[in-house]
This record gives structure tokens, sequence and C-alpha cells, in this order.
């Protein structure tokens, strides 16, 4: 862009955009004063210049810098708007561990990068040694959306659905499929042995039916790359059986009260394509996901029944009535099905103290660093 062609919207644009990072940046002094302090020493870089140029191989405050665009697909390759602490374009890179970071409803992959940063910086890891990723999953409204992206309508992508516009047809499980493929390519990540799959609230609710239908995980392990996921506060779950909570127990509750609520996506009863083709029922998955490695948070005050974003739909609902309830039931509800089945499962679940929902505060406990990355304490 040239000096004449920097018109008047374009300064109006420059304006808005420091003003949000800066309000950004203040709210964020409140968890990391020392990783803020650089970043304010570096904000007249912060804008989101045509050719920004992207973050260096050390770690990274410049989130606009961070923000990239990788190619991933196997078959027919795409667009895909990631943050990263590397320079994804200078590869090879020698991280051992990868962590995918995974943000919620309001779609902000820059403020889950910020989170991200600071939460490897409490584990004491470094950009040469731990890449941290966090997509964005938009929509066509979204800034920086493309018509080589996949976008999603809404909050489908929650669910596991297609893309509906730019390059459409491609779920938000594949879309984590070709991440995945795209870090476990020894090429590029050579010395990769870990893959840390994060997601917190409409995040969570995407990676815990990805942790349960993903058909990745086998492969991976023979290949010397080890995945763990961490579900943190979802809105709900899916559940294996037609069972759900009830007093002390689990029973089939009256589908009259609550029809509807065993399908996918709160069970496996007409579920998406991306699970019907694997011919497995409800056992056979709980087999499957019992043996994966699976960590649950959530915070001790996330207990509103009215939270703006708590999913309030029937199938939801006789889940529990708040996010810990949920995740307390679906605990148990492992337990209900490993003695019914006979299939051993050890899924440990947490609750941060003095934490409700916000991811902030969530992760950038001392406890949740602990627990996620306990190998480093």
């Amino acid at each position: 862009m040239t000096a004449q062609q920097y018109s008047g919207n374009d300064k109006a644009q420059e304006l808005q955009v420091r003003s949000k990072l800066a309000q950004r940046l203040k709210d964020f002094t409140r968890f990391s004063p020392a990783i803020a302090a650089l970043v304010f020493s570096v904000v007249p870089l912060m804008l989101p210049m045509p050719h920004a140029r992207a973050a260096e191989t050390t770690d990274v405050a410049d989130v606009a810098a961070s923000r990239q665009v990788i190619q991933i697909g196997a078959d027919k390759p795409y667009s895909f708007a990631v943050y990263s602490n590397r320079n994804l374009q200078q590869l090879p890179a020698h991280a051992v561990r990868a962590v995918v970071f995974v943000h919620g409803v309001k779609r902000n992959a820059d403020e889950y990068f910020l989170i991200g940063l600071h939460v490897l910086k409490m584990a004491q890891f470094t950009a040469a040694d731990t890449l941290l990723i966090a997509p964005n999953f938009m929509v066509q409204a979204d800034q920086g959306s493309s018509s080589a992206m996949p976008l999603w309508s809404g909050s489908t992508w929650m669910q596991g659905e297609a893309s509906e516009r730019g390059v459409d047809g491609v779920t938000s499980f594949q879309a984590l499929d070709d991440i995945v493929h795209y870090l476990a390519d020894r090429k590029q990540f050579p010395d990769l042995k870990e893959i840390v799959m994060i997601g917190h609230s409409a995040g969570a609710q995407l990676m815990q039916r990805y942790a349960v239908l993903n058909e990745l995980d086998g492969p991976l392990q023979q290949a010397g790359i080890r995945v763990r996921y961490v579900i943190s506060s979802p809105s709900s779950y899916v559940y294996f059986e037609a069972s759900r909570p009830g007093g002390d127990g689990f029973a089939q509750p009256k589908s009259i009260m609550c029809p509807g609520y065993n399908n996918y996506r709160y069970g496996i009863e007409n579920p998406p394509d991306y699970l019907k083709h694997q011919n497995l029922n409800g056992e056979q998955l709980f087999r499957r996901y019992a043996g994966r490695n699976i960590t649950y948070m959530v915070g001790a005050r996330d207990d509103n029944p009215n939270h703006r974003y708590l999913d309030k739909a029937c199938g939801a609902s006789i889940q529990g009535a708040t996010r810990v309830e949920r995740q307390l039931n679906f605990v148990r509800y492992e337990r209900f099905l490993s003695a019914q089945w006979q299939i051993p499962v050890n899924h440990p679940e947490f609750q941060v103290k003095g934490a409700a929902h916000g991811a902030d505060k969530l992760f950038h406990s001392e406890d949740t660093v602990r627990r996620i990355f306990p190998q480093q304490q």
C-alpha cells in the first residue's frame, strides 16, 4: 500500500484497531504484567498491515504478527487462520510439544493465544520446545475471513458441522484432523512427541466430541506422538447410550418429556457422517474413549444455571443444572459405564478454586498449569 492509497477510511480503521487492541492489552495486564509490559513496548508495530511479518521463532507477544494463514487438508488444501508463537513459514521446527488451544463462542482466537502464551510461560516452556497454535473457526463476517477458508454459520462449528461458505463442506472435526496431520508431518516437526488439545467453553464442546469421535489417536501413538485432551467447562457432553443422571444413579429418562435427547450432539443416535462411517456402537466408542488421555476442568464458581452462554436445551439440561454439575455427572457416568461394560477408565477432573467461567482466570491458575503439564512440576 502506498502513502497515496492510505485513505481516510484506512486511517479510521487503524485507529479502531488500535483502540480495540489497547483495551485488550489493558485487560491483559491484570493477569500477566511481565508479558503485557513487553506488548506495550511494541504497540506501534502491531497494526494489521497488508504484509505484516510472521511471528519470530522466539516467545511472541505481538498478537497481530502472530496471526498466520496455513495450508491444511491433504486431498483439497485450503487456508486456515491460526495464531502461533512460531513463524510457520520457516519450517522445519524442532519443538517437542504442540499445544492447540480452541477458543469459545466469540471466536476470539487472539485472546486465547495470549492466555496460551501465559500458560506456557508458567509451565516454563519456550517457543523453541513448545509450539502454540490457536486456530480460528471463522464466519464470513469475521475480520480476516477469506473465500479460500472454510467459513461456518454462527456457532455450528462447535458441533462438528460443515462449513457453508468459503470452502464449504469442511467439518470442524475435519479441520482439527487436518491441523493434527499438519503437526504430525515429520518434515515440518521432526522432533514432535506430544500434542495437547485444549478446548474451553464452546471450544470444549467441540473438543470433547472430537476426543470421542476422531480416529487419529491410535495412528499418532504408533508414530511416537502422544495426544492429550483438556476439556474445560463445556455446556454439554456427548453420552454413549440412553442413560442420563437421575438421583444417585443413571437411568433412561422418559423421552416424551425430552424427545430427541439422545440424538447427536447430546447422544450418538442420528450421528454425523464423521462417526457414521466408523460403524461403532456406544460400547465400542466408550472403550476407545476410555483409553484416551482426557482431563476435565471447570471453575468451582461456574455454578450459575442462568449463565448467558449455558446450553439450556432439554438434551443439555438433563445432564445437570450447571457446568460444574454436568462435569461431575459425566465423570460419574464414565464410572457407571465402566462397571456396566467392564471397561477400565481413569479420566481425572478438577475444579479451579475462585474461578467462574472466564478462560483467563481458569488458565492463569497455578493449579491448572500443574495439572495440564504435570511433568514440568
